[in-house]
């Protein structure tokens, strides 16, 4: 590599404050577009309507920054708005012609992303459609997932593995006598790449293995927690329901039909990096277009995946940057009140979450106090949090 590329390389990470501002201006307007979202979100609301209101928040507040530069800097949706409902785990973004609609009592998990010249900011959230407290089985769930979050903000750090966290999660949601979901991949962001090659597994087990990896400074992470008061095995119900795909860009074939050309054609020109959803492509072409793209994989598709009918699943997704000083948050919304049935007793997730996310300079830095309280001093966000704590940030 030329002494350029290695410039080059070096700068499009957070040692570039410009990066760092384009992943925080990103953070700023998902979390802007999931508070729009979770108020869109009342019974009788179509959930097509919901998502398209989601992603058209991300494209305009995008739209409107870097517009004088010389140079063209992309910008846009970098997940489409998903709105899944009680045993739906994930990825519920339907067709305009979907009636589905939300009623009073469901479980919603939001899940969207937005970028800025590449730079990722995904967020994922669960919203009870009720007033009061969420109490029982659902307030278990989504404080499982809530806590195991946080839980993850403190292991996601320089030094500490990846199985750390895989193994750490798990322990959180079964003191909720809850499962994580398998098969839910937390990936590592870079410019432009939404799944890095660094990934934290949900469920260790013989089926999906991934490469033992150690966090690093200045690297960032999508962190992704799926909890289930089921067995946390999701099932592919209909295939006819996936609506999302991303372009599988080391992949080429000749495809055969003329729609899945045009089709094919339009992806590679609005759509050549990011997921996105086939409501925006031409509707009638876009079905039988979409599956021979598939089937060749040259699309890879995220299908909508279920637990058991009335089974409780919650979702909770955040951005995090692995700062000099700690680990920055970026994505995130307080959850409503939660009145779960259990609370934490294990000391092992106490102290856990009694860990500071901000990290000391060594070497003797300005400030040297409470010398004996270890990082928790300098954590802003390093509050012991009990299991009925219901909000962050």
């Amino acid at each position: 590599m030329s002494s350029d590329d290695e410039r080059e390389e070096r700068e499009m990470d957070l040692t570039s404050s410009e990066v760092v501002t384009k992943y925080k201006s990103a953070a700023e307007i998902v979390n802007k577009a999931l508070q729009l979202v979770i108020s869109e979100c009342k019974p009788k609301a179509k959930i097509v309507d919901i998502c398209e209101k989601g992603d058209s928040f991300i494209r305009e507040q995008t739209g409107n920054m870097y517009k004088n530069v010389k140079k063209k800097i992309e910008r846009g949706v970098a997940f489409p708005t998903c709105v899944s409902v009680n045993n739906t785990i994930c990825h519920f973004s339907p067709l305009a012609s979907d009636e589905s609609c939300l009623e009073e009592g469901d479980i919603v998990k939001i899940d969207l992303g937005c970028h800025i010249d590449g730079f990722i900011a995904v967020v994922g959230h669960t919203h009870a459609l009720q007033s009061g407290p969420v109490k029982g089985r659902a307030a278990d769930v989504i404080a499982a997932a809530n806590t195991a979050a946080e839980v993850a903000l403190r292991l996601v750090r320089p030094g500490k593995k990846n199985k750390d966290v895989t193994e750490a999660i798990q322990k959180v949601a079964a003191a909720f006598d809850c499962k994580i979901v398998e098969g839910v991949l937390s990936h590592q962001l870079k410019q432009f790449v939404i799944d890095g090659n660094k990934v934290i597994l949900s469920v260790s087990n013989s089926d999906t293995r991934v490469d033992d990896a150690e966090f690093e400074e200045n690297e960032v992470y999508a962190v992704d927690i799926v909890t289930s008061t089921g067995e946390g095995k999701p099932k592919l119900l209909d295939e006819k329901n996936t609506t999302i795909y991303k372009r599988a860009v080391d992949k080429n074939y000749h495809l055969k039909m003329k729609s899945s050309r045009f089709i094919f054609s339009e992806i590679n020109q609005n759509f050549p990096i990011m997921p996105f959803t086939a409501r925006a492509l031409e509707e009638k072409r876009a079905r039988l277009g979409l599956l021979e793209c598939v089937n060749h994989d040259l699309l890879q598709p995220y299908p909508v995946l279920h637990e058991k009918p009335g089974d409780y699943v919650a979702h909770i997704k955040f951005t995090v940057l692995l700062m000099p000083n700690g680990s920055d948050r970026i994505t995130s919304h307080s959850l409503q009140e939660l009145q779960p049935t259990k609370t934490i007793d294990d000391p092992e997730i106490k102290t856990w979450l009694a860990l500071g996310t901000k990290t000391k300079k060594k070497g003797g830095g300005k400030r040297k106090k409470a010398k004996k309280s270890g990082e928790n001093t300098e954590a802003t966000e390093a509050e012991p949090m009990d299991a009925t704590a219901n909000a962050q940030e």
